[in-house]
């Protein structure tokens, strides 16, 4: 069954640097002051794209004494990750079944 693809999920990714965060949040859970060390943004950048990460669900927050500590929501990039798998399949089937629609 096809999905629609998350186009406000989409938007929030597509900021490079919001890509680049979720990237090395990846790998692993990092404080604010490890991705400005990382990305070389600036504080109050860094932060307001961060804040648009956690909006959107994409990271969850650990406080740590006077540190912050982000981590990437795997889920949630799975599950767009499944919305274009459902895509590309449905594109799959449209091609071997030349499917397409007459003109008027």
């Amino acid at each position: 069954m096809l999905m629609s693809v998350d186009a406000d999920l989409l938007r929030v990714l597509a900021d490079p640097l919001r890509l680049q965060i979720v990237t090395l949040l990846a790998k692993e859970t990092l404080c604010t002051t490890h991705l400005i060390e990382e990305t070389g943004a600036r504080q109050t950048n860094l932060s307001n794209h961060l804040k648009v990460l956690r909006e959107a669900g994409v990271v969850e927050t650990e406080p740590c004494g006077r540190f912050t500590y982000y981590r990437l929501k795997p889920d949630v990039i799975a599950s767009l990750a499944g919305q274009f798998a459902d895509l590309a399949e449905t594109a799959r089937a449209t091609a071997e079944n030349n499917v397409k629609r007459s003109c008027p």
